[in-house]
């Protein structure tokens, strides 16, 4: 278990160390949909950094409270639901069954709790109230607002308080007659023939921003560990939860930690349904299985962009076959015999060290797997060698599938019954005698000797790769 996890704090603007309100548990709350359209991978770059990160604080021995919203009742649910002339509430049902599809074909399954904003009406009509108490709310014709004039501290997660590119634009609520061109709404007054609940104030439905503060005061009160979403969600959304929270409880922060992550763009562009350029997670897991979307979002680091193209996910295909015939390697070991030679016992106790050592610090994913990737490339030497025994090859495999705990990356059933036969091994292992001896004719041979048990046979600059035919 490391002592110190240290992860870069959008709040503080640098790398802190992870201290929770109780020891060895940790409150995670991080946004999730807006249930009124399929969802694209950017969408689930979100989802799988956050599984990898709960998992991976679940095997540091965190006890991890990891909640998600679900909104179900918002302006573009409203606007979807009548250009396909269906009941809001029908709409967003079936985007929210959608929504966990993808979330179970993707393996995505740390979320403790998932809470849709309908089933908390009331705590968000006391919230509003709370507020409207304490000054910080004022009435227009369509609805609360709230005075961003009246929090000092409104801008201190993003540092600004107008909007700029990057940010949500859509949701942004315009009102004539706001005081502050900042100010955000609570409640909407109700219109005809959009969803509203009885409210003391008057009928309605919340704002965005109030819902997520209702659903964390729910469940962690008015302080929590970590808050995380897409860098897009800064502002003016998180600035705005910060603002309500903190305005009702008097207490800072409402969140010690907010991690944000990078975008997934498309040719440098943001992948976003407003520009078309989004590819859902439906028509990817048609092309590709779900552990390259998770290993592709895995291997880069978490709050830096990534973009995608096919050209991308056909090196992580590539890179994901190493360490399976990696694993097939070591499957097939048959020597008892303990081998005198301790190189692999210390390589294998170093490649946990500094494995870990780089999740601690930050969540360093790409210099993680670099390490692990290098630890491949040694000791697939000493399988040529056969300087690896069985015992020392069960603790390496062992290793492997600690780590797809955390990212499951890797489908260790398939591995189980596709193992390469001995003969092929072997095959493979004279087939590369020939070749660093220059003999290509007879490493030919060899290869078509291979073939004929099933298998093809791929140089990499890592050593050969065996695929089933």
């Amino acid at each position: 278990m490391t002592k110190n996890i240290k992860i870069f704090n959008t709040l503080s603007g640098k790398k802190d160390t992870l201290k929770t309100l109780k020891s060895k548990k940790v409150t995670l709350f991080v946004c999730g949909p807006t249930v009124y359209d399929f969802f694209h991978i950017g969408n689930a770059k979100t989802a799988i950094v956050f599984d990898c990160f709960a998992k991976y604080l679940k095997s540091q021995d965190y006890e991890v409270f990891y909640l998600q919203n679900i909104t179900d009742i918002d302006d573009k649910i409203i606007m979807r639901a009548r250009e396909k002339g269906v009941p809001p509430k029908d709409l967003a049902k079936a985007f929210e069954n959608e929504y966990f599809k993808n979330m179970k074909a993707l393996q995505v399954n740390s979320v403790t709790k998932y809470a849709k904003a309908t089933n908390y009406i009331p705590e968000i009509i006391s919230q509003i109230e709370r507020l409207q108490s304490k000054g910080y709310a004022y009435d227009l014709d369509d609805g609360i607002y709230f005075d961003i004039s009246k929090f000092k501290n409104y801008g201190k997660l993003s540092g600004r308080t107008v909007l700029q590119a990057e940010d949500s634009m859509s949701r942004i609520d315009y009102s004539k007659n706001k005081k502050n061109r900042g100010d955000f709404c609570l409640w909407k007054f109700s219109v005809p023939d959009e969803p509203s609940w009885k409210a003391p104030f008057g009928a309605g439905r919340p704002g965005w921003h109030i819902e997520d503060t209702t659903i964390t005061e729910k469940f962690f009160g008015p302080q929590y560990d970590i808050h995380g979403g897409g860098r897009d969600l800064i502002f003016p959304h998180h600035e705005a939860e910060i603002t309500q929270m903190e305005s009702i409880s008097g207490k800072k922060p409402m969140a010690k930690f907010w991690m944000h992550t990078g975008f997934l763009t498309t040719n440098g562009q943001k992948m976003s349904k407003s520009l078309g350029n989004y590819v859902t997670i439906d028509d990817f897991l048609k092309r590709h299985p779900y552990t390259h979307l998770r290993f592709w979002v895995a291997k880069n680091l978490w709050h830096s962009p990534i973009d995608y193209s096919e050209s991308a996910m056909i090196e992580t295909k590539m890179a994901l076959e190493k360490i399976e015939e990696f694993l097939r390697k070591l499957k097939n070991i048959k020597k008892l015999d303990k081998i005198q030679d301790k190189s692999v016992e210390k390589s294998l106790k170093k490649i946990e060290t500094e494995f870990y050592k780089n999740l601690a610090d930050d969540f360093n994913t790409p210099k993680a797997f670099a390490v692990l990737f290098e630890f491949i490339k040694e000791t697939n030497k000493l399988l040529d060698q056969n300087l690896v025994d069985k015992k020392n090859a069960g603790l390496i495999y062992k290793f492997f599938e600690q780590i797809n705990g955390i990212f499951n990356v890797l489908d260790f059933k398939k591995l189980k019954t596709s193992n390469v036969p001995s003969e092929v091994l072997e095959l493979v292992k004279v087939r590369e005698n020939h070749r660093i001896a220059k003999e290509w004719q007879q490493a030919d041979q060899v290869r078509q000797e291979i073939e004929k048990y099933g298998f093809l046979v791929d140089d990499t600059k890592d050593g050969a790769v065996i695929k089933k035919i």
